[in-house]
């Protein structure tokens, strides 16, 4: 069952964590080989012993999930008093191994640069959605290598899709009109990226759109605009190249700090 569960977390393109005892001795609640699947939620599949030991597992299964780090839990059950999580007598060690998803790069306005863009976030590994307000290019005619087609609204996609922190919004917009009820959704939400094509202007403007509507500073600045590393690229797949490279070294940054304070 809980196999199954884990190929269901993939297909799904969800986070989770397997939980698995891989030592017991003494007493223990359960023995080696038992499993727990952890969801991002916090619920879980199948149990590993119950009780407080099982609730710390789990919280150290979601910061897991965060971090995106394995680790090697011990456990004594003897002395509760000098915190040990039961007094069955025992000792045991669980290995906590993220489940992770696949990348994802949901690119807003399926023009030129969207399809470029599209295409290199295939080519790179990431899952890729599509979407515009146009259904005639939000196609796979259009976009040959998205993976989802969403015609709707931008302020419409959180009801089309589970909005994710693996997720990286590329919005190669039309313009302001179509960004700023479009962002006033977004910002709400917990993703990786944000970036938005145009001027400097264009976000000036969109901005001031933004804060008359209540937005804070902190949360704009989220925003990425102009969006992509500055290569001074011109064509629709040289600005693809600078607005990926930019994700890219966003994800790898983020690596770096994770690995750096759990070490």
């Amino acid at each position: 069952m809980i196999y199954q569960a884990i190929v269901d977390l993939q297909n799904e393109n969800e986070a989770g964590a397997l939980c698995t005892v891989i030592r017991a001795r003494g007493s223990t609640p359960r023995g080696a080989a038992s499993k727990m699947l952890v969801y991002a939620d916090g619920s879980a599949l199948g149990t590993i012993g119950g009780g407080e030991m099982e609730s710390r597992v789990v919280s150290e299964a979601l910061q897991a999930i965060q971090d995106g780090t394995p680790r090697i839990l011990e456990y004594s059950m003897v002395e509760p008093g000098r915190g040990d999580p039961g007094v069955c007598g025992g000792q045991l060690e669980v290995y906590v191994e993220p489940i992770l998803p696949k990348p994802v790069v949901v690119i807003v306005g399926c023009g030129h640069v969207g399809k470029a863009v599209a295409h290199l976030a295939k080519w790179l590994g990431f899952r890729v959605l599509a979407s515009d307000d146009r259904p005639e290019f939000c196609t796979p005619e259009a976009i040959p290598d998205a993976d989802q087609y969403i015609p709707v609204l931008m302020q419409e996609l959180p009801e089309m899709i589970k909005v994710r922190p693996w997720m990286y919004f590329v919005l190669t917009t039309r313009g302001v009109d179509i960004d700023v009820p479009g962002l006033t959704v977004l910002l709400e939400k917990e993703v990786a990226y944000i970036g938005v094509i145009g001027s400097r202007r264009r976000w000036e403007t969109t901005r001031k759109k933004l804060t008359d509507a209540g937005f804070a500073d902190e949360i704009l600045d989220r925003v990425r605009s102009p969006i992509g590393l500055d290569l001074g690229g011109e064509t629709p797949e040289e600005i693809a190249l600078s607005i990926m490279a930019e994700i890219l070294l966003l994800r790898q940054r983020r690596t770096a700090n994770i690995s750096n304070s759990a070490g």
